[in-house]
């Protein structure tokens, strides 16, 4: 399928006289998370809330911060989500695609809005 990107604007909901934050996002079904570079977490004033063992693709493991709350905005999805602070770019992972109601388009190599619900994010609650 190749790599998909996502342009995303990054907030701290806690502190917003800060700038927004716009991030090209390497969007991966198979992460979990967002993940933020440490100077995504400066520039919005992040606090650790937490630490997490993360494993990666190639089985190493890693102690890292998990800050927030982060708000992501996305075409007229809102989310919100704490992140894990790792690598050099900003990473969309399943939790906050859900939440957004986004999903992939493989042939387009882009995230888009689930045109089954366009208006407004849906999701099951049972």
């Amino acid at each position: 399928m190749g790599l998909v990107f996502a342009n995303l604007e990054l907030k701290n909901p806690r502190q917003p006289d800060l700038a927004v934050v716009s991030a090209k996002a390497l969007v991966d079904t198979g992460a979990v998370h967002l993940c933020i570079p440490e100077h995504v977490r400066i520039q919005l004033n992040l606090e650790e809330m937490d630490k997490k063992e993360v494993t990666l693709a190639d089985g190493t493991q890693y102690l890292v911060s998990y800050v927030g709350p982060v708000e992501i905005h996305f075409k007229n999805r809102i989310g919100f989500v704490g992140a894990l602070v790792l690598g050099d770019q900003v990473l969309l992972g399943a939790i906050p695609m859900e939440d957004m109601d986004l999903v992939v388009i493989p042939q387009k190599r882009l995230i888009d809005v689930n045109p089954n619900s366009p208006n407004v994010a849906s999701t099951i609650v049972k």
